[in-house]
């Protein structure tokens, strides 16, 4: 639910300059932990393995991006882990794992952790780009200096 007000909130700062919108970013996030999950469930990989990585990555993009992309990053991990994640991915998981036959307490849990991390690094994604967007575009026109109008009546 809050998903859209940040991403507006976001559009409105930036005034349109984004080729890509937050939410879509944000959507893209969720599906990756989504994969990465399922990932897990089939193999039994350690979440550590996904986790420790991921978060160094956002770590390490949260000194490159500008500011507010890193805040927005930060704070849209908390908005896309939400209840409604809780609610339909971690049951989701729970089946998938129980359907393969995989241990329910080491490899279907920690959807929630992926879907907090993905967020991210997408969100920092979109920032770098839009740092190199910025530096491509060419430097606005220097303004144009106004002489003085003389009246002659």
């Amino acid at each position: 639910m809050a998903a859209p007000f940040l991403c507006r909130g976001l559009r409105r700062l930036l005034r349109g300059q984004l080729r890509v919108e937050v939410l879509d970013a944000l959507s893209i996030g969720v599906s990756v932990s989504l994969a990465l999950a399922m990932i897990r469930v089939l193999t039994g990989i350690s979440i550590m393995w996904f986790l420790v990585p991921g978060y160094v990555l956002s770590l390490a993009l949260s000194f490159v991006v500008p500011q507010i992309f890193t805040s927005v990053a930060f704070d849209s991990g908390g908005v896309a882990s939400g209840p409604m994640t809780a609610t339909f991915l971690l049951p989701f998981a729970l089946g998938a794992c129980d359907a393969v036959g995989g241990n329910l307490v080491t490899d279907a849990f920690g959807v929630v952790a992926m879907v907090a991390m993905t967020p991210l690094v997408t969100i920092q994604l979109l920032g770098l780009s839009y740092q190199r967007k910025l530096r491509r575009a060419p430097a606005p026109a220097a303004p144009v200096a106004v002489e003085e109008l003389i009246e002659l009546c």
